[in-house]
């Protein structure tokens, strides 16, 4: 299994580079630089400071130059943050946002995989149809808006929840469940899927016909047999919650990676989006390999090659 771990990480390199080159292209692409929003310097300052940052160089040279950096485990510094490095912003700022992307991991597991349950268990019913409409309601409207209406309500109007910051658990719940919300309704109605599509083969008739109860049936059956799709959209989902919080972090002035990266793209802060976008990719490429670790635990007849026994 270290084998399979290791050989995943140097096949993950390659997409990195990939990624890295990408989003460096494309923001030297897009009209303008990161100093001309400043207020109008004169041509020698203007100068110097390209200089010192090398943007006066060719595109193709600033890249190697990057790059170079990177191998070394550096990221530059920040052309906004004088006198800070991006490295040194992502690790103040990613556990902040690590924090709230595992909390919103909880809400959408908590709350999308019992309505799953209960809503295929009570197929056709009343509570089905209302858990679906709900998922339905939770997957449609965007988390900014669900995290709006949640600062209206529970802060503004019946004062129960600080509006902001990121000072104690109480600051924690409505930047959560305002951010894990519409994923829960996503894996709510997944869960629907597969437990229904469970139910309906030959062991499970089996257990019923040897007269185990129904919460056996759906939990210990069922539900075990089930789990396997949801683990796979788990992986690159909570590398999503764990850096994709930028609007909710920038609604709740939460003071994590992606209240930063609102800032740098909006300042055309090249090394800070550089960074934050490499994170990003780092944690998808590492959900990618847990779970495919995880399917090996779940399913004894999946091989770590990826062939079925």
């Amino acid at each position: 299994m270290l084998t399979y771990f290791l050989k995943r990480l140097l096949q993950g390199v390659p997409v990195l580079i990939v990624v890295a080159t990408l989003t460096f292209l494309i923001m030297h692409a897009v009209p303008g630089g990161p100093f001309d929003r400043d207020k109008k310097l004169p041509p020698e300052i203007l100068a110097n400071i390209e200089a010192k940052y090398h943007l006066d160089k060719p595109v193709w040279k600033q890249y190697l130059l990057y790059m170079g950096q990177l191998v070394q485990g550096e990221m530059g510094p920040s052309y906004k943050y004088i006198g800070r490095d991006v490295k040194d912003i992502i690790r103040d700022t990613f556990p902040v946002s690590l924090t709230l992307g595992l909390l919103a991991v909880l809400v959408t597991l908590g709350l999308g995989v019992p309505a799953g349950v209960i809503s295929a268990a009570r197929e056709n019913t009343l509570i089905d149809r209302s858990c679906i409409f709900i998922a339905t309601l939770g997957i449609s409207v965007p988390s900014f808006v669900l995290g709006t209406f949640l600062i209206l309500v529970f802060s503004h109007m019946l004062h129960w929840l600080p509006p902001a910051l990121w000072e104690g658990p109480r600051h924690m719940l409505m930047p959560a469940l305002a951010l894990g919300a519409g994923f829960a309704g996503y894996i709510a109605r997944l869960t629907r899927t597969t437990v229904l599509d469970v139910l309906s083969q030959d062991y499970i008739r089996t257990a019923r016909a040897k007269g185990l109860k129904e919460s056996t049936i759906l939990l210990k059956h069922a539900l075990l047999n089930s789990v396997t799709p949801i683990v796979s959209v788990m992986g690159p989902l909570t590398a999503g919650l764990v850096t994709g919080s930028f609007v909710i972090e920038f609604i709740f002035s939460i003071p994590g990676m992606g209240n930063y990266f609102i800032t740098a793209v909006t300042n055309r802060d090249y090394p800070l989006i550089m960074g934050v976008t490499l994170v990003y990719a780092v944690l998808i490429v590492l959900a990618n390999i847990a779970v495919d670790l995880l399917y090996v635990k779940l399913d004894p007849r999946v091989k770590l090659s990826g062939e079925r026994a």
